[in-house]
């Protein structure tokens, strides 16, 4: 099911900042089979509900890529019900030490499995995962892996393929110096987000190029570049749904209608249960819709637990296999001129 969705949000709620803060979250260096992630935790886990897991994309941490849709105000009436676990991959976190020289970066595969030991550590049971660019490859890969412990996956600019974007970035702007910061804008934004909307653009380069360790930066980018492919195959009913792998929780998958990762995403979407599974194109949207339409996206978020069987209230009004269709039921009357109240 595929819908689409309209609204322009301004990027910054204070025009001269960086609108990244973090409010009253708690944050650990947690030991892993593969290294130390840094973690931060928004909230307390609420009785038998699962805890909302994020994973952001290269060039980005947690702050840059998940503040801007977590600080809205929608989206912190959700939070009261669910406590959230914002993952920075290996030193990518805010003032994050440089590496020992020589230093093994962990493959994707194996940031997919420093997660269920976050969990244990965390006494976290189930995470609805939210992922962005590399962050839903990793998230969709750990989904794959330990099915049990992911509830649901809310998956934004994911690319399940393997080819390397730093080759095909840098094709697309053969006329560019392509600095590690130009690749990565350009994997983050459109054409016309270079060329026109420059508070974002801005504020996202400096970002880039003055918060993230360049070197730690380097070896994340390296590792994604290096991913294989994610395996997935769409299940054919009587054919291979009991053999073929794919994601058995449901799947919201969003991308900006003019993002970069348009054509990765409709490819995931291909190759994914139609039944678990929802497309979700945001018009007059780029690459990052979570910080650019944060309103809708958090309106859609809701509709989607909702639609997993959690309402505001109660713990769980459906069983826990609640399939996709309902899910895309509920997300058409988001895009309805009559919102129903459900609060």
């Amino acid at each position: 099911m595929e819908e689409q969705l309209t609204e322009i949000k301004p990027l910054l709620t204070n025009k001269n900042a960086r609108n990244f803060q973090d409010f009253d979250c708690q944050e650990h260096d947690l030991e892993t089979p593969h290294g130390v992630l840094h973690v931060t935790i928004r909230g307390v886990p609420k009785g038998n509900r699962p805890v909302i897991l994020t994973y952001h994309d290269i060039g980005l941490n947690h702050k840059s890529c998940f503040n801007t849709l977590f600080n809205f105000e929608d989206m912190q009436e959700i939070t009261q019900h669910f406590a959230v676990v914002h993952v920075d991959a290996p030193g990518q976190q805010e003032a994050a030490p440089p590496f020992p020289t020589a230093y093994l970066y962990p493959t994707m595969d194996e940031l997919a499995e420093m997660l269920p030991s976050v969990l244990t550590q965390l006494k976290v049971n189930s995470v609805i995962g939210m992922g962005v660019g590399a962050g839903a490859y990793i998230l969709t890969r750990f989904a794959l892996s330990h099915p049990s412990l992911v509830e649901g996956l809310v998956l934004i600019n994911v690319n399940p393929c393997a080819e390397g974007w730093i080759d095909w970035a840098a094709s697309k702007f053969s006329g560019w110096t392509s600095t590690l910061v130009d690749i990565i804008m350009a994997h983050h934004f459109s054409t016309e987000e270079l060329t026109e909307n420059q508070e974002l653009i801005q504020t996202y380069r400096l970002h880039i190029a003055q918060d993230i360790n360049q070197d730690n930066l380097a070896l994340f980018c390296a590792s994604y570049n290096a991913r294989r492919d994610l395996g997935i195959e769409r299940p054919v009913i009587g054919l291979n749904e009991d053999t073929v792998s794919t994601l058995i929780c449901p799947a919201l998958l969003v991308v900006g209608d003019t993002s970069p990762a348009v054509e990765a995403v409709v490819e995931c979407n291909s190759r994914l249960n139609p039944t678990k599974t929802t497309l979700l194109k945001m018009a007059d949207c780029g690459g990052l819709p979570q910080v650019v339409q944060p309103g809708k996206l958090a309106e859609a978020f809701k509709y989607f637990v909702q639609g997993m069987g959690y309402s505001m209230y109660t713990e769980r009004c459906l069983p826990h296999n609640a399939s996709s269709p309902f899910i895309g039921i509920i997300l058409m009357e988001v895009y309805s001129y009559f919102l129903p109240d459900l609060n």
